[in-house]
């Protein structure tokens, strides 16, 4: 599963060219996930493949995650695989969104799905590419300060741009599938 996901990101959502990131780096590659997040294969391998990653940190730390999500819009499909895979491995977590600003009428929230999910409960948040970390700070400091308990940031790729670090440094464990060596060979395109 994980190499057939893999293909999938390497064909349909990594291009080497020069781009500008959300964080006002420039760089030389550009991995848009959403060309396999949205797609059927994809959303069921990233699911299964997430949710075994959450799995194995519940395994090793001994606890249970209450939820799963993230910053809208990247982290919405991730979300919604892993939930639905936990439902049908027959241990549901449910999914949540963190939105970028707060609903402008009737609840005016920035957290979306929390009726699902005890108060204080211990939450999995999700991200497709880490690079500075930020996406993933901002989704983390939200949750938290809705009193829940915010400790996995899962991942599908780290560009290794510092984002782990940011992210370690806040006191949460982070987890990838893959890094930005298994789409630009040993030396992770770090000439440029």
């Amino acid at each position: 599963m994980r190499t057939e996901l893999l293909e999938l990101l390497r064909t349909r959502s990594f291009a080497r060219r020069a781009v500008t990131l959300s964080s006002g780096k420039t760089s030389n590659f550009y991995i848009d996930c959403k060309q396999v997040t949205l797609d059927a294969r994809g959303h069921v391998l990233i699911g299964k493949l997430l949710f075994e990653a959450l799995r194995a940190v519940e395994s090793s730390d001994g606890v249970r995650f209450d939820g799963v999500g993230g910053l809208t819009l990247g982290a919405d499909p991730l979300a919604s695989a892993v939930s639905l895979t936990s439902s049908l491995e027959g241990h549901p977590l449910p999914a949540f969104i963190v939105r970028k600003e707060p609903k402008a009428h009737g609840t005016e929230v920035y957290l979306e799905g929390m009726g699902n999910i005890p108060s204080g409960g211990r939450l999995a948040v999700v991200e497709d590419v880490v690079t500075t970390g930020r996406s993933a700070m901002v989704a983390v400091e939200r949750v938290r300060s809705a009193g829940y308990r915010a400790e996995l940031v899962l991942a599908l790729v780290d560009r290794l741009d510092g984002g782990r670090e940011v992210i370690e440094a806040a006191g949460l464990k982070l987890v990838t599938l893959f890094d930005r060596r298994d789409f630009m060979g040993d030396d992770g395109g770090l000439e440029g």
